[in-house]
């Protein structure tokens, strides 16, 4: 479901975004300097599971992750899932441990 969906870096509202037929998922975040704040995760309740959320969470660091900055989660969800998946932990900022 998820590789068919196309994600989308809405810099205006400052989300990244992933539309499955009539649903829109959304990760909200800040940038500032080369850091990317990631404070926000919406997924519909027609969409939501716990694999397709690590699924949309994954594609949003491959999408950062090409850019070269820094995540800081503030979201529970995304340190949640930070916490679980250690091979991310390069992503964040030196000295932030979660």
């Amino acid at each position: 479901m998820i590789d068919a969906a196309e994600l989308i870096d809405n810099a205006f509202l400052r989300q990244f975004e992933l539309k499955i037929e009539d649903h829109l998922a959304k990760i909200e975040y800040s940038l500032q300097e080369r850091k990317i704040f990631l404070t926000k995760i919406y997924i519909p309740e027609e969409l939501f599971t716990e694999d397709f959320q690590n699924e949309f969470i994954k594609l949003v660091l491959k999408n950062i992750e090409d850019r070269n900055i820094s995540i800081v989660p503030t979201c529970p969800q995304i340190v949640k899932f930070f916490r679980k998946n250690r091979q991310y932990k390069s992503m964040l900022p030196v000295g932030l441990r979660i």
